[in-house]
């Protein structure tokens, strides 16, 4: 599908609960919030749209830079230099270190996904990956439109559905029918394939929600203009109270306190992405949130776009 193609779709603002009480701690608590409407891409942006903007304007993504030092106190020299992180199953697992199936590969960009011996040649309809926030940001200035809230984001993802576990139901796998490209098998070294994609698919190889949105969940990480949080504000005592078109941490709270010699924001990337699996990232929800930093890039996070009245 040639995703250039298609108009974005209206989606009508109201209310719906945030966030999830039943999963993952940084999804709660479940709150009422309120949106107003917006115009949202109907797929994520492909390889297709971004090299029309890199053709356009001459841009040179965040992962096809050397980083600066200056971000990366202590790192290694012959480590700054263009690339991305790509996931590279291994044969075996000896512990729960991401760092066993997750590489800095030199040379990993949008047009190179694997490293410099890929192309994205059979795969212009595929969701752009290696896109850090910067990037997103700059593509959707071009385009005259904004990345969405979490908020936004969450609320066209549901398609409609209230209190639903997925963005079609309940069931992950409805009467056999695959309705997201996420992984399936024991994450990270066993891959079935039964819905018959390895990484990536065309954008709209699946359902879409009760929207008529494609690929809200997994296939690829999505962007939100939000700031991380740890967790979601508590619920307002009064129904005069529910926020309207909630935004996230502020900046410094972002910061990944794990590193605090890393002063690099966060925003909150959302939908799962096809290595989500059941045994170890059941993060295919819309109520699922990630942390990721906003000047980072991998091989599983895309974004899409919307437009506000």
């Amino acid at each position: 599908m040639d995703a250039s193609a298609l108009e974005p779709i209206w989606i009508e603002g109201g209310s719906f609960t945030m966030g999830s009480d039943s999963h993952y701690p940084e999804e709660a608590p479940a709150h009422p919030v309120k949106v107003d409407g917006f115009w949202i891409d109907v797929t994520p942006v492909t390889n297709r749209q971004f090299g029309a903007f890199v053709e356009a304007t001459g841009y040179v993504t965040v992962a096809e830079k050397a980083p600066d030092p200056k971000d990366y106190p202590g790192a290694k020299p012959e480590m700054l230099r263009a690339g991305s992180v790509i996931f590279d199953p291994p044969k075996r697992v000896v512990s729960r270190d991401p760092s066993q199936w997750w590489d800095f590969k030199f040379g990993a960009d949008w047009k190179r996904p694997y490293g410099r011996q890929s192309n994205i040649r059979g795969k212009l309809d595929h969701p752009v990956v290696h896109i850090s926030y910067v990037d997103a940001m700059a593509y959707a200035q071009w385009a005259g439109k904004d990345l969405p809230t979490e908020a936004e984001w969450e609320f066209a993802a549901k398609g409609g559905l209230e209190g639903a576990e997925f963005a079609w139901g309940d069931d992950l796998v409805p009467d056999g029918r695959f309705m997201a490209n996420t992984w399936h098998g024991a994450f990270p070294t066993e891959n079935l394939r039964p819905d018959g994609f390895e990484r990536t698919s065309p954008v709209a190889s699946f359902p879409p929600n009760g929207y008529g949105l494609y690929d809200m969940i997994g296939n690829v990480w999505e962007w939100t203009s939000d700031y991380w949080s740890s967790n979601h504000p508590e619920p307002a005592q009064k129904s005069c109270c529910v926020p309207s078109n909630p935004r996230g941490g502020g900046r410094e709270a972002s910061f990944d306190p794990r590193q605090p010699e890393i002063l690099i924001a966060r925003r909150v990337v959302k939908g799962g992405s096809h290595l989500c699996a059941p045994n170890y990232c059941r993060r295919y929800r819309p109520a699922a949130r990630h942390a990721h930093e906003e000047n980072a890039a991998t091989t599983h996070i895309g974004f899409r776009c919307i437009r506000r009245p």
